[in-house]
């Protein structure tokens, strides 16, 4: 399913095409400083970036994706942190069932899966 919202601005063209991405390069790409995605980390829980075996922080493509949205609602829509969390509360359930729907209709998404876990299995 495309993110319509989160591929709008023109950050999100100049993202470069990896599986993870280092809390500093998220930094960097989405111009958000670490210590306030830590944060946002802290008071959004669908924020959840995943830790490798060192303890450092690993952003996959959704993940940054979601870092553009909330900036985005909170710097240029003016929302409130609550107001994110309630906001993107209900577009992650409204899109965990698109996507669920989506996968159950599309005939190689298993070994899509299979070898996208593959790729991140040789990461750690």
């Amino acid at each position: 399913m495309q993110r319509a919202q989160a591929s709008s601005g023109p950050e999100q063209k100049k993202l470069p095409d990896k599986l993870f991405y280092k809390i500093g390069e998220v930094s960097r790409l989405t111009k958000v400083e670490s210590y306030v995605l830590r944060y946002w980390e802290s008071e959004f829980p669908f924020l959840r970036p995943r830790k490798n075996k060192s303890g450092q922080r690993v952003y996959v493509r959704k993940d940054l994706d979601l870092v553009l949205r909330i900036k985005e609602l909170l710097y240029d829509h003016k929302y409130t942190i609550e107001g994110v969390r309630l906001r993107l509360g209900s577009e992650g359930f409204r899109e965990a069932k698109e996507e669920k729907e989506e996968a159950a209709l599309s005939p190689g998404s298993l070994q899509y899966i299979r070898n996208r876990l593959r790729e991140i299995l040789e990461q750690f």
